[in-house]
């Protein structure tokens, strides 16, 4: 079929404090890594052999995934880092330059491989994608969609004759310099022979160097427009966007862990909930949770397993992580919350101990 690699040596700079201490293909979606739905994807389409850079918090990646097996999949990791002053230090390839490192090491990409980000949950059709890359003789193709012209600095732009053979690329362009609104979604399809185009022990991407490369050469580089669901975990906003989406059941192949107790609420083994709780869902209640009498929760919502919800308190659309405390009478709305930071729907992002925090409670455990 094809071969499968994730680029997941990426900081996530652009989406803490989410990824203060854990990798960003780690994020968790319904109580699983953003990863773990792209493996599931790639293995339903017998994409079963797959190499995964990794870099920072990569120890976090290798010891959820292990080998794969719990997948029905092989999985090979390569760090990125150097050392320095005794110490092994991450120092990220950039993603075309990490296929580069995997490929001088042990020639792993022999066939068609299927690219892929490790920071977006994707239904996309491989087989189809993979049919229509051969058909057209691609040595490299781009899976596109169509965004709004005002996104366009967000994303890499492509622009294509009739036959979808890719004549420009622009990466993250202004909006009134883009000239084209087919973006880039991150997945890609490559040839072994892309990589000979790649240098040896330099940081290259695959966006900014080795694209335009393709291009200049006027070698075989073909789009894709497709219509399928590509949700991008880039920014903390859409995160939260993200979240929502899941819960309210907008998105295919993700369907609500736990049992449902009523219409619309889910929850773990061993939840406590008081007399006079009102929940309005779509809400998923994780193991363990205590919600006292009179809270009031508003979905869609995600409670992460060990919170606890005090009296009086009222949650509307939030997603929390594991062990949260919520004071009783406390009110949160359109929030991200851990026991260590809380960021409001807009992206803004606040520490727990910071002036005015806006949230009050003890400890996370108690």
């Amino acid at each position: 079929m094809a071969k499968g690699m994730i680029l997941a040596a990426g900081q996530g700079t652009r989406i803490r404090p989410l990824t203060k201490n854990l990798p960003k293909p780690m994020i968790p979606i319904l109580g699983k890594p953003v990863m773990e739905y792209l493996i599931e994807h790639m293995a339903r389409y017998g994409i079963v052999d797959i190499m995964i850079n990794v870099a920072f918090n990569h120890t976090q990646i290798e010891s959820y995934f292990g080998d794969g097996r719990s997948w029905g999949v092989n999985i090979g990791y390569s760090f990125e880092g150097l050392r320095e002053h005794g110490e092994i230090v991450p120092k990220p390839l950039g993603s075309a330059g990490g296929m580069k490192k995997i490929q001088d090491f042990g020639g792993f990409f022999d066939e068609t491989t299927l690219v892929v980000c490790g920071d977006a949950i994707i239904d996309l059709d491989i087989g189809s994608a993979l049919s229509e890359h051969k058909n057209k003789k691609a040595l490299a193709s781009v899976v596109t969609l169509d965004v709004p012209l005002e996104q366009t600095k967000n994303y890499g732009v492509v622009v294509t004759d009739g036959n979808g053979q890719i004549e420009f690329f622009q990466e993250k362009p202004a909006p009134e310099e883009a000239r084209s609104t087919l973006a880039s979604t991150g997945i890609y399809i490559f040839e072994p022979e892309v990589l000979d185009l790649v240098p040896s022990g330099q940081v290259f991407d695959i966006g900014n160097d080795l694209f335009p490369l393709l291009v200049k050469e006027k070698l075989p580089f073909f789009a894709q427009n497709r219509h399928f669901n590509w949700i991008d975990i880039g920014r903390l906003t859409d995160y939260w966007e993200v979240s929502q989406r899941v819960l309210r059941g907008e998105v295919a192949l993700m369907g609500m862990p736990g049992k449902e107790i009523k219409p619309g609420v889910w929850a773990g083994l061993n939840t406590s909930i008081g007399e006079g709780v009102s929940i309005i869902g779509p809400v998923y209640i994780g193991s363990n949770v205590k919600i006292e009498p009179g809270a009031n929760i508003i979905g869609p919502a995600w409670i992460g397993h060990g919170s606890h919800i005090r009296s009086g308190a009222r949650l509307e659309r939030c997603i929390l992580s594991e062990y949260v405390r919520i004071s009783a009478g406390q009110q949160v709305s359109e929030m991200i919350i851990s026991n260590q930071y809380c960021v409001k729907r807009n992206g803004d992002a606040h520490y727990l101990g910071e002036e005015n925090f806006p949230l009050h409670w003890g400890d996370a455990r108690g």
